[in-house]
Order: C-alpha cells, then structure tokens, then sequence
C-alpha cells in the first residue's frame, strides 16, 4: 500500500494490470523546462519529470503504455493560498493525460479540502479521505517549504529517455 497526504499536489497512481505492475507519484508544481531543483531527485517534485519517471518506470518493469490506467487525485486550494497551484497542478495532470492518451478510471480533483490517499498498485483500488481542519497544517508547510526552495540555488539533473 502507497499512502500520502495531499493538498495542492497531486499524485497519480498508474498501473498495468496485466504486467501487475503499479505505483504513484506526488508531485508539487506543474512543470519545469529543466528540472533544477536542487538534487537530481528533486527534479521528481515537477509533474512533468514526476509523471515521465513513474512511467518509464513501470515500462521498465514489463507494463505497456496502451494497457496503462490512471487515476489522479489533490490540487486543492489550500488556506489562503493565492497563486493558484493547486489549479493549475490539476490542470497540468488532465492535459497531461489527454496528450499522451492515458486511461483516465478515477480524479478527484480540485476542492478545498485536504486529503489522505491510500493506493493498492497491484488491484488498482484506490481510497480517499478527506481530512478536515488539517488545510492549515498543510498551507503552513507548503509555505515554509515554497520559502526554503528560494533560498537554495538550483543545481543537478536527471535525465529521461
């Protein structure tokens, strides 16, 4: 089982069930041309590089990209945030998956609330809870996070064929 909490990020659990093959990743903002973000790794933290990493991943472990299905879920608008993140990393996902002609079974999308996801990769079931009165919990780290992200120059790179 796969487990995270979301609030304006998104995570998307992806799975082949005839290879059985499954997994999710959580992803922060929608895209970067390049990837920098400090450490290779962290260039995960990027919907593009995030959503391209899980793929090839399951490609690698025997999944077909046609067999693929996806559900995704988060971008909410969390406290006070203002610049939108949440929207728009719910709008880089659908255009994501509408341009590389992915499976879409299951989103929950957008909102106000957070959320807990639990994802079963092997059967594919997902659950969701939504977790009230933690949105100030998750607005106060997301900030202080967004702020610590300013004051690190960006270095490394990843790599994705």
């Amino acid at each position: 089982m796969l487990l995270t909490v979301l609030g304006s990020c998104v995570a998307a659990c992806i799975r082949d069930p005839v290879a059985g093959v499954g997994g999710m990743n959580h992803f922060m903002l929608p895209e970067s041309p390049d990837g920098r973000w400090g450490r290779a790794s962290f260039s995960l933290r990027y919907g593009n590089f995030a959503m391209e990493q899980l793929i090839n991943d399951l490609l690698r472990q025997g999944g077909r990209r046609e067999r693929m299905e996806v559900k995704v879920f988060g971008g909410a608008r969390i406290g006070p945030e203002t610049s939108g993140i949440g929207e728009r990393n719910a709008d880089y996902i659908e255009d994501y998956l509408k341009a590389e002609g992915l499976t879409l079974l299951a989103s929950e999308l957008r909102g106000t609330r957070a959320r807990r996801l639990a994802y079963l990769p092997v059967s594919g079931r997902a659950f969701v809870v939504d977790l009230p009165g933690y949105e100030d919990r998750i607005a106060t780290a997301e900030h202080s996070f967004s702020l610590s992200l300013r004051q690190a120059p960006p270095s490394g790179n990843i790599e994705l064929f």
